[in-house]
């Protein structure tokens, strides 16, 4: 139970202001079909962590827990300091052809590549050894944050603190951080 809550406190308040919540909005705004836009967010994220956190586990098994605890929270401090740079959708997004469910899926697991919540999904993987509470845990995250922005759009959007929100994001990973380097200490 420790894993799955952890997973999701950390990568839903990750995702506030995060490059594939904007995308979220994006694509609630171009499509105006929030179903298939949340179900698209859903289908991607389960498949883009699932992913991840299968490389974490697999990470995990050539190292010794003290290394282990030691990447894990090293890894977390950075997702602190990578956290406080808000980030920016790059361009224009490409979904001509495509309904709101398939252009989610693709451009939703695309984007999510390489993104502070993917990575944390590996770490968290990584040091909890039950991969399906990790995936469950960050994959409802990304949904409490993404849902009420396709919902409501961007006068919901637009209400939120998003400094504040980053600042306690990265909090949370500095803990989480400290939490794993302490752990391999003591």
């Amino acid at each position: 139970m420790q894993a799955f809550l952890v997973s999701l406190s950390t990568v839903a308040i990750a995702e506030m202001g995060d490059r594939t919540q904007l995308l979220a909005l994006v694509l609630a705004a171009k499509f105006r079909k929030p179903l298939p836009v949340i179900a698209g967010i859903l289908f991607a994220t389960i498949a883009n962590h699932a992913l991840a956190g299968f490389v974490g586990v697999w990470f995990a098994k050539y190292l010794t827990p003290h290394v282990l605890d030691t990447v894990v929270g090293l890894s977390m401090l950075g997702m602190a300091a990578w956290t406080l740079i808000p980030d920016k959708l790059d361009g224009k997004i490409k979904t001509d052809g495509h309904g709101a469910f398939m252009a989610t899926l693709i451009a939703f697991f695309i984007a999510e590549i390489g993104d502070k919540t993917q990575i944390a999904t590996a770490a968290l993987a990584a040091g909890y050894s039950n991969l399906l509470a990790v995936v469950a845990g960050t994959t409802t995250g990304m949904m409490l944050a993404n849902v009420p922005v396709v919902l409501m759009g961007s006068r919901f959007a637009a209400r939120l603190p998003m400094n504040t929100i980053h600042k306690v994001a990265a909090a949370l990973f500095a803990v989480l951080g400290l939490y794993f380097i302490a752990r391999n200490v003591f």
